[in-house]
């Protein structure tokens, strides 16, 4: 039986429990049987695989490396997984650079197979370093399950780390941000920006982005985000802000039901 994480209660309290306890959670989760199965399968037969075709032909094994990059919903999608794969990322116009969602271009850059690029099934550390991953999108899923907010808090928590350290300009962090939806939930949420942002100009978008997080953080720069008190700070507000509205729409919801029934009785 698979192990399913504790979230003790909603908003800024659940997160804090969370927060405290994630280590064992985390622990007793990556040690349950179903996922222990799928890891060591994985890391049995990876260095087997030396083409995309092969990869997308082994479900068991495509499962693990789309779902280390948070694409677990592509596992179908065989034929345009396997297209995002052989065309790489060093040509300009290959399929991954063309998306906005830049976990397409980070799968096709881990696993090397297009034009210019170095294979990497073969090498012993990779296999780890999708397991890695893969335990972790897989631990955000099954919180997700409970609280999606929480999820994306995780994923947040864990992602603005990663991309602190990468070799690109504010604006292309940026960029990755606006496009890839848990994190543009986070910072939209989180940053106090209307839902229906997403319909202005994307240019517009990043500069009311850049604004907000100016004010709230006296800094633009993803990069700040390398800093646990700022990321800290950017999660306390996403949490606060989903809470609020996790309240509002139960007032509302009550204040309806409360309606009928005066409604009703007369």
């Amino acid at each position: 039986m698979s192990y399913q994480p504790i979230v003790a209660g909603a908003g800024l309290v659940g997160w804090r429990f969370l927060q405290a306890t994630y280590d064992n959670q985390f622990k007793a989760f990556t040690e349950s049987a179903s996922l222990q199965r799928d890891v060591d399968y994985f890391r049995e037969n990876l260095a087997k695989i030396e083409t995309a075709e092969q990869l997308v032909a082994d479900r068991r094994l495509l499962t693990v490396a789309l779902g280390a990059f948070g694409l677990q919903d592509d596992i179908n999608n065989k034929y345009f997984i396997q297209k995002i794969l052989e065309d790489g990322t060093s040509a300009d116009d290959a399929l991954a650079n063309r998306l906005t969602d830049d976990r397409y271009k980070d799968l096709s850059e881990a696993f090397g197979f297009g034009p210019l690029q170095l294979q990497r099934t073969g090498l012993n550390y990779f296999a780890e370093e999708v397991i890695a991953k893969y335990e972790a999108q897989s631990f955000e899923i099954a919180v997700g399950n409970q609280d999606d907010a929480m999820r994306i808090a995780l994923y947040g928590e864990r992602t603005l780390q990663e991309m602190a350290t990468e070799e690109k300009g504010e604006t292309a962090l940026w960029y990755n941000i606006l496009g890839e939806p848990p994190l543009r939930e986070l910072f939209e949420t989180g940053l106090g920006l209307p839902s229906g942002i997403g319909s202005v100009d994307l240019d517009r978008q990043l500069t009311y982005f850049k604004e907000k997080a100016l004010r709230m953080f006296g800094d633009d720069s993803v990069t700040q985000f390398a800093d646990p008190e700022k990321r800290e700070k950017l999660m306390t507000a996403y949490m606060a802000r989903v809470q609020v509205e996790q309240y509002s729409a139960g007032f509302s919801s009550a204040s309806a039901a409360l309606q009928l029934l005066q409604a009703s009785a007369r």
